[in-house]
C-alpha cells in the first residue's frame, strides 16, 4: 500500500500518493471542501499511513472520519507537535516549514541549509551542517506584498507579478513591480550572505521566478514540503513495523 500526504495551506490544498520518498501524481484543490476531495483520493485506494499537515486545526470530527479511510492517520497541526519534539524542532514552526527542513536535512546531509518558501508568506529557514536548526524569519509573499499596497494605500492600483520587471520602473505599475520583486531580491541576497557555505533551496509557487534572478546557484524542489511528509509517513510506517 502506498502512502498519502495531505497539505492544507493558507490558500490551497496539495496533495501526492507517495512510496517511501518517491511521490507519484501531485494533486491540487482550491475551495472549502476540502474533505471530500481528501475522500475523493481515497475512494479507489486506502493509504497505508495518511499523513494530514494543516495550517489550522482539525476538527474532531474530520480527525474520526479520515482515520476510517486509512491504515494510520498522522495529523500535523498546531495541537499535534509531538513530531516536532522528535525531530529536535521548535514547537513554534508551522508543519510546512518543518516538512522542508526535514526533506533538506535528508537530500542534503552533511551540509547547511538556507531554505526559501515563496508562498503567502515567505519564510526563511536556516539549517547546520549536523542538520540542527538554526532558525529562521517570516516576511510579506510576493502576491500578498502587491495586495498590500493596494488595501493600504488609497491610490495604488492591484497588479501582479511581470515575467519581465524593470530594474527601475518608469510609471507607477512599473515602479510596484520593480519595488516589489526588487525588494525580495535584495532581501532574499542578504540572508543568502548570512551563510555562505550554506547549500540555497527554494521551494514554493514562485521559486522558480526567484531562483532565475539570483546571482547564486539554487537548488528549486518545488515539492519540497510534500517530501518532507513522505519522509514523516515512511518513518511511522516503518516503526509500526518493529
Amino acid at each position: 500500500m502506498s502512502n498519502l500526504l495531505i497539505e492544507i495551506g493558507n490558500t490551497a490544498l496539495k496533495a501526492a500518493w507517495s512510496d517511501r520518498m518517491t511521490l507519484g501524481k501531485t494533486f491540487r484543490y482550491q475551495g472549502e471542501k476540502y474533505m471530500d476531495f481528501i475522500l475523493s483520493l481515497t475512494r479507489k485506494e486506502k493509504p497505508a499511513v495518511m499523513v494530514v499537515s494543516s495550517v489550522i486545526p482539525l476538527q474532531d470530527s474530520d480527525i474520526t472520519t479520515l482515520k476510517a479511510e486509512c491504515g494510520s492517520l498522522v495529523v500535523l497541526d498546531r495541537n499535534h507537535k509531538e513530531a516536532l519534539l522528535s525531530h529536535g524542532l521548535p514547537t513554534y514552526l508551522s508543519y510546512d516549514r518543518a516538512a522542508s527542513i526535514l526533506a533538506a536535512r535528508y537530500l542534503f546531509r552533511g551540509r547547511g541549509c538556507t531554505i526559501v518558501d515563496f508562498g503567502t508568506t515567505l519564510s526563511i529557514d536556516f539549517t547546520a551542517e549536523d542538520g540542527s536548526y538554526r532558525g529562521g524569519n517570516i516576511s510579506l509573499g510576493c502576491r500578498t506584498r502587491f495586495k498590500a499596497l493596494n488595501r493600504y494605500s488609497r491610490s495604488l492600483p492591484l497588479v501582479d507579478i511581470s515575467q519581465n520587471p524593470e530594474e527601475i520602473g518608469l510609471s507607477e505599475s512599473e515602479s510596484m513591480e520593480s519595488g516589489v520583486v526588487s525588494g525580495i531580491k535584495f532581501e532574499i541576497e542578504g540572508y543568502l550572505a548570512l551563510y555562505p557555505g550554506n547549500i540555497a533551496v527554494f521551494t514554493g509557487g514562485d521559486a522558480n521566478y526567484f531562483a532565475k534572478r539570483m546571482k547564486s546557484s539554487i537548488f528549486v524542489i518545488c515539492n519540497l514540503v510534500l517530501m518532507g511528509l513522505a519522509l514523516m509517513a515512511d518513518e511511522y510506517a516503518q516503526s509500526m513495523q518493529k
